[in-house]
C-alpha cells in the first residue's frame, strides 16, 4: 500500500516572468515499510520536494497524498497546513529546545496535541527505550553527544506514530566515524519498527546503505530511480553513471558497433565497451566512456582491452592505494587521466590499464 503519493508536482520560487522553477513535474510513490532516498546535487530540488511533502513549501500544481488523504491538490486549490499532516520530521540541525530536557523535547508535540500527561510520559518512555535513550530523559541537549542529539530528534519524530517520517540530511552534522555508526543504527531502527521514510541526502554512500530505493534528481526532475544496486550497476544515463560512484571519464569516438557493444577510440588505444543510454551510432565524435575506479585493472605487462599510461602518483587510503595515471605528452583538457586502486604502492613507470568490456560504458 502506498503511504505517500506525489503526482506531477511543480513548484516555483518567485512569480511572473521572474519565476524560478525548482520542481518540474516530479512524481513518486513511497510504499508502506519502504525507505526512499532523495539524492542529487545542490539545487536539484530534493530538499524542496521534502519540504513540499511536509507542508513547508507551497507547490504551484500537482498533488500530494498521504495514505488516502489529499494534502495538496493544485486543481482543487486544496492545501493542508503542515501541523495537520501528522508527519514526523527530523531536521538537519535537529532543532532541539536547549532549555527543555530530553523527555520534554520528545513529548512536546504530544503536549501541543493536548494529550494527558500520563499518556505522554508512557509514550515518551517507550520511544526513548526503543532508541537506547531511556537513561537520558532528564538531561538537556548540551549534555548529549552529537549522536545522542540525533536520536532525540528521531524520537521526537516517532513519538506520535506518524505514517511517514521525513529525514532532512539526518547524519550531516556528525563526524565521519560517528556517521558510519549512525547510518547502521538508523537503517536497523527503520527496519525494526517498520517505518516508511523519505530521506534527503547528498551522500550517495548514505543513500545506498539506508534506502530500499533511490530517486536521483537532476534540475528539478527525476533522472532515474531504482534500488541502490540497480542505480550503481546499471545506470540509464550519463548523469546517473557519473553521479553514482567514483569514476573515470574518457572522451571517445565510436569506431564500430555490434549490438549492445562498441569499439571505442580513446587516447591511448582502441577498447571495447558496453553501450548504455540513448542509441549511439558509429562515428559519433562526442561519445563518453565511463568506468568505475574499482573496475580498472593494473598490469605491468600487456593485456586485452587496455591502454598504456605512465604512473603520476599514488595516494595511501589505508586499505589500498589510489593510483593516478596521466598522459604527460598532453596537457589540460586533452590529457588522459585514469585512476585505479592497487594493494601496494607502485613503482614509477608505465602500466597497462585494463578496462573490462562490461564495466566500460559508452554514452
Amino acid at each position: 500500500m502506498s503511504e505517500l503519493s506525489v503526482n506531477n508536482l511543480h513548484l516555483d520560487y518567485g512569480s511572473g516572468a521572474s519565476a524560478n522553477p525548482i520542481l518540474k513535474g516530479v512524481s513518486m510513490e513511497l510504499q508502506r515499510g519502504e525507505v526512499v532516498a532523495l539524492l542529487g546535487p545542490s539545487g536539484s530540488g530534493k530538499t524542496t520536494l521534502l519540504r513540499a511533502v511536509a507542508g513547508l513549501e507551497s507547490p504551484k500544481s500537482g498533488s500530494i497524498q498521504i495514505g488516502e488523504r489529499a494534502m495538496f491538490d493544485g486543481q482543487r486549490k486544496l492545501e493542508i497546513p503542515a501541523e495537520e499532516r501528522n508527519l514526523g520530521l527530523v531536521f538537519q540541525s535537529y532543532a532541539l529546545w536547549p532549555h527543555k530536557t530530553v523527555s520534554d523535547n520528545v513529548g512536546y508535540g504530544l503536549k501541543l496535541r493536548k494529550m494527558n500527561s500520563s499518556d505522554i510520559a508512557a509514550r515518551v518512555k517507550t520511544v526513548l527505550g526503543q532508541l537506547g535513550l531511556g537513561h537520558l530523559g532528564d538531561r538537556f541537549p548540551h549534555q548529549l553527544s552529537g549522536g545522542q542529539q540525533q536520536r532525540v530528534a528521531i524520537a521526537r519524530a516517532l513519538v506520535y506514530n506518524p505514517p511517514v517520517i521525513l529525514l532532512d540530511e539526518p547524519l550531516s552534522n556528525l563526524d565521519a566515524k560517528l556517521r558510519e555508526e549512525a547510518r547502521a543504527f538508523l537503517r536497523e531502527l527503520i527496519v525494526r519498527l517498520g517505518l516508511s521514510a523519505l530521506m534527503v541526502t547528498h551522500d550517495q554512500a548514505e543513500a545506498m546503505a539506508i534506502s530500499d530505493r533511490i530517486l536521483l534528481l537532476n534540475n528539478g526532475k527525476i533522472e532515474q530511480q531504482g534500488t541502490p544496486q540497480s542505480m550503481y550497476e546499471t545506470p540509464d544515463t550519463l548523469f546517473t553513471a557519473e553521479f553514482m560512484g567514483s569514476n573515470n571519464r574518457l572522451p571517445a569516438k565510436v569506431l564500430e558497433r555490434d549490438g549492445g557493444h562498441a569499439l571505442l577510440q580513446v587516447e591511448g588505444g582502441d577498447v571495447k565497451a558496453t553501450l548504455r543510454g540513448p542509441t549511439i551510432c558509429s562515428g559519433d565524435k562526442d561519445a563518453v566512456a565511463i568506468i568505475r575506479v574499482e573496475q580498472v585493472n593494473i598490469s605491468a605487462t600487456q593485456v586485452d582491452n587496455a591502454i598504456r599510461l605512465p604512473l603520476s602518483t599514488c595516494m595511501y587510503l589505508g586499505d589500498r592505494w589510489e593510483c593516478v595515471f596521466r598522459n604527460t605528452a598532453a596537457s589540460g583538457a586533452d590529457s588522459t587521466v585514469l585512476r585505479a586502486y592497487a594493494r601496494h604502492r607502485l613503482a614509477p613507470g608505465e602500466y597497462w590499464l585494463q578496462l573490462p568490456q562490461e564495466a566500460l560504458w559508452a554514452f
